[in-house]
This record gives structure tokens, C-alpha cells and sequence, in this order.
């Protein structure tokens, strides 16, 4: 997790000529409806490993919902086709095939009084903080992360036969580590900030069978989350193991056995890991998935 100094929006920047560069007056950007959804989730699956934030809100929401905590835009061209796809709320994450497109929900996103975390490969990150930065909210903190996959095969060990989907009696166990790792990457405790919506997300998130625990003795001893699920990838997050027991092969068994299982139904595993957290790559090493690109997540100052 790194500290960064706030932006000087009033200096002039070196990359304005790379804005100016990358505006396209042809483009037009609109909100997306319903009757939109098969179009959008078509121009995702081009790229699924890379689209999993945006397809886990769509499959588990539908491209309208307030669960969304966001609206879902499109940037098109002259032809009316597809250039790129963002949600922008609390959430900002786009997906492109338009260098162009990226500045235009950038634009958007400065006028968004509610967006707190960006999340993008890492170049692409790099020109939306340009665009976005002189009159958006200025950077807190910025994550540089790993995306790592992991595919078929996957190593036998020892099952967990107590590893299971979360009940819903379960959340008030469960809701202490989530909020942990939230805290550890972007500073802030959401049980403390706005408990009552965080409880209630992941209350819904319990309810739909996307969290897996191991519970021993009423004890947490492992915790993952499913935030995306399709037939090309599964996004996992709030992978947590119990720290009195870490280093003793209990996490690696269970994170596993959850991809042997989860993979029976999808072609890839998909994660999101801080490349300062070496003890956790070689975690997710040892579980056989491989760093395949470079992301940023970008939390933002409230103004």
C-alpha cells in the first residue's frame, strides 16, 4: 500500500498532449438500459479474465440495479458500435477497445461525487488518472496488484470435508475478516465507516452462495469470496485465513480444493494480489496460479 502525494490540478502537465491526443470527437457516451445487457456482456466475454469486475455486477445485479452502486455507461462510435463499456460509482472500471473511450469516462467520473476506488490493468489506469486527475478527486492511496490465474491441473491435497458455502446466521463471524482486508488495502474499516451497507452486502453476497468458509469449533479458519462466476472465469476475492493457524497448510488445502471444485465448472481462476505481499504470491504460487498481468487500484480522497 502506497502513500501518494495529492494532485496539483492548477500546474500544467506534460501529458495534456497525450489528452488532447486521445480526444475523439466522434465518440458519444450514454447510459446503458436493460435491452443493453446481452450487447454489453457480448463485448465483455472478448476478454474475460480481464472484464470480471464488470461481468460480477452485471450476473449478479443485472446492468440496472442500485446494487450496482453505479451506472453502467457505453462510449460509441459514429456506427453506433461498442468502443467501450465503464461502470462508474463507488466502483470505476472500464473496459475499451478505444484509447479515446478511457478520457471520456474519465470525464464522466470527475462529475461522480460518489467514486471512492478505481481498478484497470495498469497502462490503462495510468491514462484515465490522466485524464481523470485535474478535475476529479485527488489520489490516497494506490495498490500496484498482480493478477494471477490459475488453470487446469490443480494439485491434489488432503480435503477439508467441513468446507462449505457461508450461512446466513454465519455474517456476524464472517464480517470481521472481510472488513479486515478491505482495511489492509485501502486504509479505511468499513464496519466503522458505513457498517449497517456493509453488513448488508455481504449479507446479500452470503445469501447467494459466493462465500466459502471452513469452520472448526465455531471458529473461522478460512474465508473466500466468489465475485464473478461464468464459464470462461471465476474472480475470487477475501481469501482469509485464520492466523493462529497460517503456515501450517490448512489455507492451502481449502484454497485447492475450492478451484478443483469451482474449475468443473469454469475454464479459469482469477485473483487480485498486492505485488508488495510476497508470503501471499507465494501462497497463491504454491496453489498453482501464475501472474499473468499488472493492475492498479486507485482509492480515492473524499473532496
Amino acid at each position: 500500500m502506497k502513500q501518494l502525494k495529492p494532485v496539483n490540478r492548477n500546474r500544467p502537465c506534460a501529458t495534456d498532449v497525450v489528452l488532447d491526443a486521445m480526444a475523439d470527437r466522434r465518440l458519444r457516451v450514454g447510459e446503458l438500459s436493460t435491452d443493453d445487457e446481452a450487447e454489453v456482456l457480448n463485448f465483455l466475454n472478448r476478454r474475460p479474465t480481464h472484464t470480471f469486475g464488470l461481468n460480477g455486477f452485471i450476473r449478479a445485479n443485472g446492468l440496472v440495479n442500485p446494487q450496482n452502486r453505479g451506472t453502467y455507461y457505453a462510449c460509441r462510435d459514429v456506427e453506433g458500435r461498442l468502443q467501450g463499456v465503464a461502470l462508474i460509482g463507488h466502483h470505476i472500471l472500464f473496459e475499451t477497445i478505444n484509447d479515446a473511450a478511457i478520457g471520456e469516462f474519465a470525464k464522466l467520473a470527475q462529475a461522480c461525487p460518489r467514486a471512492y476506488v478505481l481498478l484497470a490493468e495498469r497502462e490503462k489506469a495510468e491514462l484515465f488518472w490522466q485524464a481523470y486527475a485535474h478535475g476529479g478527486k485527488a489520489m490516497r492511496v494506490l495498490c500496484r496488484e498482480w493478477l494471477m490465474e490459475q488453470r487446469w491441473p490443480v494439485a491434489v491435497s488432503e480435503t477439508i470435508p467441513d468446507l462449505r458455502p457461508a450461512r446466513l446466521e454465519e455474517l456476524e463471524l464472517l464480517a470481521p475478516a472481510h472488513a479486515q482486508i478491505a482495511f489492509q488495502e485501502s486504509g479505511v474499516n468499513p464496519l466503522e465507516t458505513d457498517r449497517a451497507g456493509f453488513l448488508a452486502r455481504y449479507s446479500r453476497r452470503i445469501a447467494k452462495g459466493q462465500t466459502w468458509v471452513w469452520i472448526d469449533q465455531g471458529k473461522l479458519i478460512f474465508k473466500a469470496d466468489i465475485v464473478c462466476d461464468t464459464a470462461e472465469v471465476i474472480y475470487l476475492e477475501g481469501v482469509w485465513v485464520n492466523q493462529e493457524v497460517r503456515q501450517q497448510g490448512y489455507g492451502h488445502r481449502c484454497l485447492t480444493q475450492l478451484t478443483r471444485h469451482l474449475l468443473h465448472r469454469s475454464k479459469a481462476i482469477c485473483l487480485l494480489v498486492n505485488e508488495n505481499y510476497t508470503a501471499t504470491q507465494n501462497f497463491y504460487g504454491k496453489a498453482g496460479f501464475k501472474m499473468i498481468a499488472h493492475y492498479d487500484t486507485i482509492f480515492m480522497q473524499e473532496k
